[in-house]
């Protein structure tokens, strides 16, 4: 089945940067459109960044300039560079891929914090 493992989420300071990383098994990864979301509290979840197999990337204004999503698909892992990080960053962070159904990693909580 398919699986995700997130990590390198935590506490940072305002301006500073993160490094998430997301391993999926039971997929063809080097093939598959990845994306990552985040979901504040009382938000709705929100697309970040989006990478295809053939590593063309897409992000919404909001975190563009800032985030930098990638891929080692020797390593079926996906990532998400996080720069200059703000407050509104706050966020449980979700990689997810759709192949006919959707599928979500656990979730690794992010906090922009001073």
């Amino acid at each position: 089945q398919v699986q995700f493992v997130e990590s390198g989420g935590g506490l940072v300071q305002p301006g500073g940067s993160l490094r998430l990383s997301c391993a999926a098994s039971g997929i063809i990864f080097s093939a598959a459109t990845m994306n990552w979301y985040r979901q504040a509290p009382g938000k709705q979840r929100e697309l970040v960044a989006t990478i295809t197999g053939g590593g063309n990337t897409n992000y919404p204004d909001s975190v563009k300039g800032r985030f930098t999503i990638s891929r080692d698909n020797a390593k079926k892992t996906v990532y998400l560079q996080m720069n200059s990080l703000k407050s509104e960053d706050t966020a449980v962070y979700y990689c997810n891929v759709k192949i006919g159904a959707a599928y979500w990693g656990q979730g690794t909580q992010v906090t922009v914090s001073s």
